[in-house]
């Protein structure tokens, strides 16, 4: 071997060792590019259909990797990050992560191009990750003797369950396609839950890191009934839709839970802070995905002549994915000993985020003649360029071992 291979090789190991070191230091990169690229790869190089997709229809194939691959990411290493600082355990880190992502990719990279023949490989894959996580958080808990880990659990257990499901229905997609498409929205609406829970940890230490930055006082204290309301009424949501009650029914259920996270915006107002993008930015997470919600509860209702689509889109890509950004950002700075504050570039990744939604949304709501439809294209870009432009910032503080062993939030 020669010496410039030798030290590609070390340069190789290093860079392994330090993503490896905390969750959030490789799947928070591995979310950045996947909600990047597969869409615009979707849209842009493959014109909305899969090169090895046949049966199953693109757009599901689109729905599912978005929520089980961008937003799964993200879960991975939020969970793998918060829990051990949440109960002051050992993190993992090591192979167990490299585990964890190369499951993950092996059914990325399958479902980039839709391979329907290595359908189950992928399956398997996905179901693994996730029952890991599932066994993580059980196995913490059980530990620690303790309950609060409880909704993680919970909700984990349920996106377990709804993959599942969903990869049953792809092995027959011609007999299951109902069963599919259902299963993937309830994936979607279970990661709304997990939003709400993640959001309710979220918001009190940074409300009081930017009411007081010495942390030396807790001036934000929630109202007790706010924290979990809205988790609660999507877990209703869940189980009334996974019962097949009637749309109606899970419509003003819907409603009712899109409410309940508008109530949560109220928590913003803390006085001038409230202008904060760091404030903003949890607020409008909490925005998007109770009037996402509602949304669809009123084209279930029939109060609205629109599909189901702009309002799932509004939940799951400006609620969900702003809410994504927000933790990738906030960790960030967090776990890598940096102020709480967004730089500018920052700031302009989830603007460009809330304009792709805007920009899908909008027409299909309230089409007019310069826009009667989406600009899927234009879409693409600009959700691609948010995350990238994140990645652009970030990924210094990530890669740099200097900035290993920082508390977090």
């Amino acid at each position: 071997m020669t010496m410039v291979g030798a030290r590609k090789i070390d340069t190789l190991r290093a860079a392994r060792d330090v993503l490896a070191d905390e969750g959030f230091r490789l799947f928070f990169p591995l979310a950045a590019l996947h909600a990047a690229l597969w869409p615009l790869a979707w849209v842009v190089a493959f014109g909305f259909s899969l090169p090895l997709a046949h049966a199953i229809p693109p757009g599901l194939w689109h729905a599912h990797e978005m929520i089980i691959g961008t937003f799964g990411a993200a879960l991975i290493g939020f969970i793998t990050t918060a829990i051990p600082e949440w109960t002051d355990t050992e993190r993992l880190r090591g192979r167990i992560l490299l585990v964890l992502a190369g499951l993950w990719g092996v059914a990325r990279l399958i479902g980039l191009f839709g391979v329907e023949a290595l359908g189950v490989v992928g399956a398997l894959a996905d179901l693994l990750w996730l029952g890991a996580l599932v066994l993580y958080v059980a196995k913490i808990s059980l530990e620690k003797r303790s309950t609060r880990l409880a909704g993680f659990l919970f909700w984990i257990t349920c996106l377990l369950i709804s993959e599942a499901v969903t990869r049953y229905a792809f092995l027959d997609i011609d007999a299951r396609m109902a069963l599919a498409t259902q299963a993937t929205h309830l994936s979607g609406f279970i990661f709304v839950g997990i939003l709400g829970i993640a959001l309710a940890r979220i918001t009190v230490p940074v409300t009081n890191l930017v009411l007081d930055p010495t942390e030396q006082t807790s001036p934000f204290r929630p109202h007790p009934g706010r924290m979990n309301l809205a988790p609660g009424l999507v877990a209703v949501l869940v189980m009334a839709d996974a019962a097949g009650l009637s749309p109606p029914t899970t419509g003003y259920l819907l409603i009712a839970a899109g409410a309940a996270f508008m109530d949560r915006v109220a928590e913003a107002f803390i006085g001038r802070e409230c202008a904060r993008a760091e404030i903003l930015v949890l607020a409008g997470a909490s925005t998007f995905a109770g009037l996402g919600l509602m949304l669809v509860g009123a084209a279930r209702l029939g109060l609205l002549p629109i599909s189901e689509l702009p309002g799932l889109h509004l939940a799951l890509m400006g609620g969900l994915g702003l809410g994504v950004l927000a933790v990738l950002s906030i960790a960030g700075l967090r776990h890598t000993g940096q102020a709480l504050v967004f730089v500018r570039r920052t700031r302009i990744a989830m603007l460009l985020l809330v304009a792709a939604m805007l920009l899908r949304v909008a027409p299909e709501i309230w089409p007019t003649a310069m826009m009667p439809a989406p600009p899927y294209a234009l879409v693409a870009v600009l959700w691609a360029g948010a995350f990238l432009l994140w990645l652009r910032v970030y990924w210094p503080f990530i890669r740099d071992p200097a900035t290993f062993q920082h508390d977090g939030c």
